[in-house]
């Protein structure tokens, strides 16, 4: 059974399973305990918004150390996130192996399957839906902003993780963190429409009312990931900037907070 529950290491507020299930460590990040300065205050772990590097550097140390896995950030895989559908794979930590991951997750994915140990993958969110599914002795992390929604990123990573793991849908576990809720995110009436033609009317529960977590629990269920398997964060982040960041809630300057998942050598329960 998938959980959540919040915890502190380290000064670092996380969102976490702390059954570690099958193997994996995974964790969504608040925002606090880091040294990025305001408007970026404090645990920003995202490169592209404008914080100093030497600070996102050392938020990312910090994160990781709180998970206990300081010792695998020259291994940290770190996408450039592009609002689409492409999903990386990672399945050795081998450096060139890993270098060629890297690579093609440098140039734009908003997923990456990993069967390798030790190899931590971090992806960065201000309202965007963060997911990590997990299966035996692999793991996905997913970006699902609108446009990734609509275009079942979450499905499509759960189809090649368990492709790469050799399970079946019902094997995973997935959790899906901090996101802008439906109260808050109102888009135009043409996108709502497009929403409701592809995940049907529980998608825009009132007028122009967007409900990412429908969506992506619609896409879940349609690669074969039952309800009782998904864990949820409820907690929008368009009205929780004390905990999270929000693009929309704080005007597009802010920080990213992210989700971050591994596996240690020798842990990971193979299928």
């Amino acid at each position: 059974m998938a959980s959540l529950t919040r915890q502190t290491s380290g000064g670092v507020t996380l969102l976490s399973d702390e059954t570690r299930p099958i193997g994996v460590t995974l964790a969504f990040t608040e925002r606090s305990g880091g040294v990025s300065a305001a408007p970026y205050a404090s645990l920003n772990l995202g490169a592209r918004c404008g914080d100093d590097p030497a600070r996102v550097a050392e938020n990312r140390r910090l994160a990781l150390a709180a998970l206990g896995a300081e010792d695998l950030l020259d291994r940290l895989v770190v996408p450039r996130q592009v609002h689409g559908d492409h999903v990386v794979v990672v399945r050795s930590a081998e450096p060139d192996v890993l270098a060629a991951a890297r690579a093609g997750a440098e140039s734009g994915a908003d997923a990456v399957v990993c069967t390798a140990s030790d190899v931590p993958v971090l992806m960065c969110f201000a309202d965007c839906v963060p997911v990590v599914l997990v299966a035996p002795g692999a793991f996905a992390v997913v970006h699902s902003g609108w446009r990734g929604t609509i275009a079942r990123i979450a499905e499509k990573a759960a189809r090649v993780l368990c492709a790469e793991a050799g399970c079946a849908p019902s094997d995973l576990l997935a959790y899906v963190g901090p996101h802008i809720g439906a109260a808050d995110y109102e888009v135009s009436e043409e996108l709502a429409a497009r929403f409701v033609a592809e995940f049907g009317p529980a998608v825009v529960p009132t007028e122009r009312h967007l409900d990412l977590t429908a969506a992506v629990m619609a896409a879940l269920a349609s690669a074969g990931v039952g309800e009782k398997s998904v864990a949820v964060c409820d907690v929008s982040t368009a009205s929780a900037t004390d905990r999270f960041y929000s693009y929309r809630a704080e005007g597009g300057e802010t920080g990213r907070h992210g989700a971050i998942a591994f596996m240690r050598a020798g842990e990971a329960t193979l299928g």
